[in-house]
């Protein structure tokens, strides 16, 4: 079974909470950014994803806002089910944007990153301009997406699109050229179900989106 929940922000507390407890050896479950697990490279830090590791299931998250790209870019880029991924250890996968996965025979388009609000309070060492998109990044997606007939079974992102903004009652302060991809991508791709992870709220936007936070919701 795959499923998929919202922001950990390196918190180890959030996979001992009951809803975590449905997960199954051989199952997956996905993170919309902000995993938080990399962030100091400490020996406290490295402790926790080896508790991370020992799980029987896959942890497999999309980079957010608040990741520490001077380390995840050390892990080598390689081929992880159909897409381009940073495999960490036996069972935690950074899914890279613009990338299509086939697990469990469904096809997962995934795009991460985003814009910091806080950004401007943070300082050298906790905040990296890597965390916004690309326009080669979303070249790429454009292109895996047209190489799946523009049809994926799910999308897992980041950032909300811009253009759910109020039924959020958030505001998007900053416009970036990813905003415009995701409303081109709700114009031209067949999809089931979006979720991503930015607004820290679990929240069904009918009838395709899913803001997701503490819930771990069965991706079906």
């Amino acid at each position: 079974m795959i499923y998929v929940t919202g922001d950990t922000h390196g918190d180890i507390s959030r996979f001992k909470d009951p809803a975590m407890k449905k997960l199954r050896s051989g199952d997956t479950l996905i993170i919309c950014g902000d995993f938080g697990f990399f962030w100091d490279g400490s020996r406290k830090e490295r402790s926790v994803i080896n508790k991370l590791a020992s799980k029987n299931y896959t942890i497999a998250f999309v980079d957010g806002c608040h990741e520490n790209f001077d380390i995840l870019e050390k892990f080598p880029v390689t081929e992880w089910n159909g897409g381009k991924a940073r495999v960490i250890g036996d069972n935690i996968v950074h899914l890279m944007r613009g990338q299509i996965y086939t697990i469990e025979g469904k096809k997962i388009f995934t795009f991460g990153g985003g814009h910091s609000q806080d950004f401007e309070f943070r300082h050298d060492g906790d905040w990296w301009e890597r965390e916004q998109p690309t326009h080669d990044e979303i070249r790429e997606a454009i292109h895996n997406l047209a190489l799946n007939d523009n049809t994926v079974d799910y999308i897992v992102t980041h950032e909300p699109p811009a253009s759910l903004k109020d039924c959020l009652n958030v505001d998007v302060l900053q416009r970036l050229e990813v905003h415009a991809f995701f409303e081109d991508i709700i114009k031209t791709c067949t999809y089931k179900k979006w979720f991503f992870g930015k607004c820290h709220i679990d929240k069904h936007i009918p009838i395709k989106f899913y803001a997701l936070f503490n819930n771990v919701t069965p991706m079906k």
